[in-house]
C-alpha cells in the first residue's frame, strides 16, 4: 500500500493511493497515518479495503508528511561509503546517531527555507524507515518485523550551523523545513529489497545524487536494532538513513550550496518524488 496525507498543514487527512494513482480519503476508517495506523493489524485492516469505494481527495490537494504526529525523527550520519570518502571522513566503526527536531517536518513539495545567516544549506536525499510496533533491545534478526514501511526524505542541512558553530550536528539539521517527508508511506510489504533501491537528486535540472541504498556501510536491520539499545523505537517514529555521494559540501574543484529561488526534486525508486523551491527565511 501507498499511504498518503493531504490538505492543510495541521489538518492534514489520511488518504491511500488506488490503482490508478488517485488518493482516496481514508476519513472515519483510520483519524491519521500515525503510530496507531501502522500497527499490523492497523495495516491489514487498511489492506482489505477496495480503495475505489472510498471518495477521493479533493483535485490538487497539497500532499503533507506522510506520516503524522512523529515522535523521535533519528538520522543517521555518514553512513554510506562513498558519500564518507567524497567528505573525507573516516568510514564509522558504530552508526552514528542524531536528531533532527520534528518542527522541521514539511511536506515533500513544501518550500524549504534558507535560515537566515545561512551560507551553506545543502541537500541530501535520503530512505525514511518508518516504525509500526516498539522496538527496544531487539537483535538484528527481529528489527524487520518492526518496520512499517518506507519513504522519501530530503534532510536538508546547514553545513556552517552544522560544523563549525559548535556543539553537535543538531542545528544545522533542525532548522524549520529542513525534513521533507513523503509523499507516500509505501508500506513494507511492497519493497522487495530496500538494500538496493535508487536514488537521486537534481537542483534546477543537475543531477547531482544518483546512487543506491546498496552502498549503505550498516543496513537497515542493523540500523533499527543498533538504534533500539540505546533507546526505544515507538510506532511512528521515523529513521532516516544517510544519503549517497553528490551533496553540495562534496563538490569539486568546491562546495555548491542552495540559494533562494532554486528548486530541488529527489526520489528513490518505488517511493516516489519530492519537488520543493527555497525560498528566504
Amino acid at each position: 500500500m501507498k499511504l498518503v496525507r493531504f490538505g492543510a498543514p495541521g489538518n492534514e487527512r489520511p488518504g491511500i493511493v488506488d490503482a490508478s494513482g488517485g488518493i482516496r480519503d481514508l476519513t472515519g476508517i483510520i483519524s491519521d497515518i500515525d503510530g496507531a495506523a501502522l500497527s499490523p493489524a492497523s495495516l491489514k485492516k487498511l489492506a482489505s479495503l477496495d480503495p475505489a469505494t472510498l471518495p477521493m481527495a479533493p483535485a490538487g490537494a497539497r500532499i503533507g508528511p506522510c506520516v503524522g504526529g512523529i515522535g523521535k525523527f533519528i538520522c543517521i550520519g555518514l553512513n554510506y561509503a562513498d558519500h564518507a570518502a567524497e567528505t573525507g571522513a573516516p568510514i564509522p566503526a558504530e552508526p552514528i546517531i542524531f536528531m533532527k527536531a520534528t518542527s522541521a517536518i514539511t511536506g515533500p513539495n513544501d518550500v524549504v527555507e534558507i535560515p537566515r545567516g545561512s551560507k551553506k544549506t545543502d541537500w541530501e536525499v535520503e530512505l525514511g524507515v518508518v516504525i509500526g510496533t516498539t522496538a527496544k533491545y531487539v537483535s538484528e534478526a527481529e528489527a524487520m518485523q518492526h518496520v512499517a514501511g518506507y519513504c522519501v526524505i530530503n534532510d536538508v542541512s546547514e553545513r556552517e550551523f552544522q560544523i563549525e558553530r559548535g556543539g553537535t550536528w543538531d542545528k544545522g539539521k533542525g532548522c524549520d523545513t529542513f525534513g521533507p517527508i513523503g509523499p507516500w508511506l509505501v508500506t513494507a510489504d511492497e519493497v522487495k529489497d530496500p538494500q538496493n533501491l535508487r536514488m537521486w537528486l537534481d537542483v534546477d535540472g543537475k543531477r547531482y545524487q544518483d546512487g543506491s541504498t546498496k552502498t549503505m556501510i550498516f543496513g537497515i536491520a542493523k540500523l533499527v536494532s543498533y538504534v533500539s539499545q540505546f533507546m526505544s523505537l515507538q510506532p511512528g517514529d521515523v529513521i532516516s538513513t544517510g544519503t549517497p555521494p553528490g551533496v553540495g559540501m562534496g563538490q569539486k574543484p568546491s562546495p555548491i550550496y542552495l540559494k533562494a529561488g532554486q528548486t530541488m526534486r529527489l526520489g528513490i525508486e518505488g517511493l516516489g518524488e519530492q519537488r520543493q523551491t527555497t525560498v528566504q527565511a
